[in-house]
């Protein structure tokens, strides 16, 4: 079914209740879907595009989004949600990649654009003229149309767009009802994580079910999180390690908390000592999932029972896993050579379910080595117990998490070895307890700091940027010449070079 459809259903179901909540105003289920059917038919008769086009949106977190993103698939299109951080460069090798026909993205982000196409401003002129009253209702039922390209960072240094299909998120959003929790018309989704990632991607669960939507005016702010679960009741969000741990930093700790349902995090690794914090604070509310933009927040799941029942276990071997896989999915441990390997042994994690990507767009080389005889090779290290409880080992060999955010060593250094000066770069991550990982590149060259700086942040995304610089005269290599990546983190935990 195209999710575009549910809202339809919901729209008649619901139709003053509220849909999308901001600072500034509101939209009713009714109000929600005639905006979405208006935008739909602008995409096909004014602006002429056929279906199947792919559309951009390079968005900060606004209620427009949910309305785009849902126009685009009223308009039988594919919809590119992409992170508001990139730079402008970053931007544009997507929308060459993908095949981009129209760009919509807020203001700040437009007026840097670089892009040969049409870019709509989200609550300009030019987007509100969009809304005429002319009205698109009907689409076709093909669950395999491709709905959301997920751009997720590859080992390569260039990200790689995973396909989605209506069915694939169809799929994800019946795994939240069987796994976190019913949904119900009286529910809100709070919006404070990005809406192009994981929070996004978790509102479509909500609204196939009248939920509302309330949408963060300043992003992850703990003081308005914690004044929401003090106001409205049945409050659920998502939240990566990092911005949970900011919350059990907040003065608000200890007051009225009585409107939160749900905390589903994930994204990265979290610390036994600050899960255990979590559930003081925040109680029967948490809800850990494991997940990639391939498998759209679906492959395994810590859930709110786990964190606070041992099963005949360690109740810390618990809390230290991704827990067991989710309803409808499969995952197994294999061996270099994809046999599958006794439990508690480490191998790669592979995965399969309705909810794994068709492929990576424009990419045949790379959806060859992830998708094999119906399985998702995650890159993922880890093991399986006996009672199939998941423990993550190693993130895809040297991905970097910072924030929640996904940073690959090798597009930093793709970048770093074309300065002029620099003959040799490392890049590692390093612990940091609030953002998870710093980002230090291992330099053999005459370049500068300051000089490193500034070309990164003319070239790349201000978050992937090193927050240090190390300067070698030689990096570690073994006797092939591959260099020992292995060996610089651990010099770096020994405090060799800080």
């Amino acid at each position: 079914m195209n999710l575009s459809l549910g809202l339809k259903t919901t729209s008649k179901r619901f139709p003053s209740l509220p849909a999308i909540e901001w600072e500034e105003g509101s939209l009713t289920y009714s109000e929600f879907e005639c905006q979405v059917s208006e935008l739909a038919y602008s995409l096909q008769h004014y602006h002429r595009l056929p279906k199947g086009t792919k559309i951009a949106m390079a968005m900060e977190n606004c209620a427009e989004f949910l309305v785009i993103l849902f126009a685009i698939w009223r308009a039988d299109m594919t919809a590119i949600p992409l992170n508001s951080k990139l730079h402008p460069k970053e931007f544009l090798w997507i929308f060459k990649n993908s095949g981009v026909d129209l760009v919509f993205a807020t203001n700040n982000i437009a007026e840097k654009m670089v892009f040969d196409g049409p870019i709509i401003s989200v609550g300009s002129k030019d987007y509100k003229k969009h809304f005429n009253g002319e009205c698109l209702s009907s689409v076709d039922m093909n669950d395999f149309t491709p709905a959301w390209i997920f751009y997720t960072s590859g080992t390569t240094g260039h990200p790689k767009g995973a396909i989605l299909s209506h069915q694939n998120l169809l799929c994800m959003s019946y795994a939240y009802f069987a796994d976190v929790g019913e949904i119900t018309e009286h529910d809100t989704r709070l919006h404070c994580a990005p809406m192009s990632h994981g929070s996004g991607l978790y509102a479509l669960p909500f609204i196939l079910k009248g939920a509302n939507n309330i949408v963060s005016p300043n992003g992850f702010d703990p003081d308005y999180i914690f004044h929401i679960l003090s106001k409205r009741e049945n409050i659920s969000f998502f939240s990566a390690p990092t911005m949970i741990k900011l919350l059990l930093e907040s003065d608000n700790v200890g007051g009225d908390i009585s409107g939160l349902k749900t905390i589903c995090y994930g994204g990265g690794p979290m610390y036994l000592s600050d899960i255990k914090e979590a559930i003081q604070v925040f109680g029967q509310s948490l809800y850990q999932l494991y997940g990639q933009g391939e498998s759209p927040m679906t492959i395994s799941n810590l859930t709110k029972k786990m964190h606070h029942a041992s099963y005949g276990m360690d109740h810390d071997y618990i809390l230290s896993s991704v827990g067991v896989a989710r309803t409808g999915v499969e995952i197994s441990i294999v061996s270099q050579d994809g046999e599958e390997i006794p439990n508690d042994s480490i191998g790669e994690i592979i995965t399969r379910s309705p909810c794994v990507m068709s492929g990576y767009l424009n990419n045949e080389s790379a959806t060859k080595n992830t998708l094999k005889n119906g399985w998702l090779y995650t890159g993922d290290m880890g093991s399986i117990n006996k009672y199939g409880v998941l423990t993550l080992k190693d993130r895809s060999k040297d991905l970097i998490i910072s924030g929640g955010m996904n940073i690959y060593p090798r597009e930093i250094e793709d970048l770093l070895i074309q300065f002029p000066t620099v003959r040799e770069i490392a890049v590692v991550g390093f612990e940091n307890e609030k953002w998870g990982e710093d980002v230090v590149a291992f330099v053999v060259g005459a370049a500068a700091k300051e000089e490193l700086d500034i070309y990164c942040l003319e070239n790349l995304a201000r978050f992937k940027r090193p927050k240090k610089y190390v300067f070698l005269e030689s990096l570690p290599k073994n006797n092939y010449g591959k260099i020992l990546k292995k060996k610089l983190r651990d010099q770096l935990s020994k405090g060799e070079f800080f």
